[in-house]
């Protein structure tokens, strides 16, 4: 008998006894279908909470950037969020999602509310995304942020865009959770390794950071949550990819349509190739 099983042994049965919580399984992507599949006939939104560590040439382990756009500090012209290609620019301005601004504090810089009406098999669905701009100094809290809401904790209530409208469920309570920015992970290790929320909903996992799999994979099991996108190589971890896959997902589609679509437009803008974009990317059914 090995010692890797007797240790698994020993913790299950100081479980059982309670001085330990059960691990509780992974969701899988089906399971997070059906999860939005029921929000949406029940008029709920689509929910998902991004994290975006703000590209940062003096704190974070990375190849510099022009000045303008690497300055951790400050989000209006950063690369993940001010810029062309950022969350809060391209999702408002390129995607045509609505902005709603939402007070924030610390180390989070700027906080928003970005929503869009899709079409899903037919039934308008309504995609709210709660985006959060976070110091490029504080990566590892950022990542933890984005840990511990991947195991569903931290969830928060936010008033509706529209008066009249359901209640956003974000937070570790949000459909889709993801994390853009640097992988902080090549750098250091991870400051938490949160286990899943009992009771919380199924919930899926995007991470656009370079080799994201390799680094974010067992988090994101151990939190509970399905890896609905991660990467496999260097990549650009800019907001075209994530919202392809957001939208997508909340829209129906399978996990293997959210890399598809993934693939699609980050070879159109990288010109990488379409079959070196689809290596790049890796879903979980």
């Amino acid at each position: 008998m090995s010692q890797h099983f007797h240790g698994g042994w020993l913790l299950t049965a100081l479980a059982l006894l309670g001085a330990l919580p059960l691990a509780v399984s992974a969701a899988t992507g089906t399971q997070v279908e059906q999860r939005i599949r029921a929000d949406v006939a029940a008029g709920r939104p689509v929910v998902a909470h991004v994290i975006v560590a703000l590209c940062d040439n003096l704190h974070q382990g990375i190849v510099p950037v022009p000045k303008a756009i690497g300055n951790g500090q400050d989000p209006r012209s950063n690369l993940y969020w001010g810029a062309g290609y950022g969350v809060r620019s391209y999702f408002s301005r390129q995607a045509g999602y609505s902005l709603r601004q939402l007070s924030f504090s610390g180390q989070v810089l700027d906080r928003i509310m970005l929503t869009k009406e899709l079409r899903g098999s037919g039934h308008p669905v309504q995609l709210v995304i709660i985006a959060e701009a976070w110091d490029g100094s504080a990566i590892a809290p950022a990542i933890g942020r984005f840990l511990s809401l991947a195991a569903g904790r931290d969830p928060e209530s936010i008033a509706p865009a529209v008066a009249g409208g359901a209640a956003i469920a974000a937070g570790g309570d949000a459909a889709i959770v993801a994390y853009v920015g640097h992988n902080g992970l090549m750098d250091s290790a991870a400051p938490s390794r949160p286990l899943a929320r009992a009771g919380a909903p199924p919930r899926s996992s995007i991470v656009l950071a370079c080799a994201s799999s390799q680094y974010f994979y067992d988090l994101i099991h151990a939190g509970g949550s399905h890896p609905l996108l991660l990467t496999t190589g260097l990549m650009a971890p800019e907001a075209y990819s994530l919202e392809e896959a957001v939208r997508t997902f909340a829209a129906g589609g399978s996990p293997m349509e959210v890399r598809q679509a993934a693939a699609t437009i980050y070879d159109r803008v990288q010109h990488c190739g379409r079959l070196g974009a689809m290596r790049l990317f890796a879903s979980e059914p």
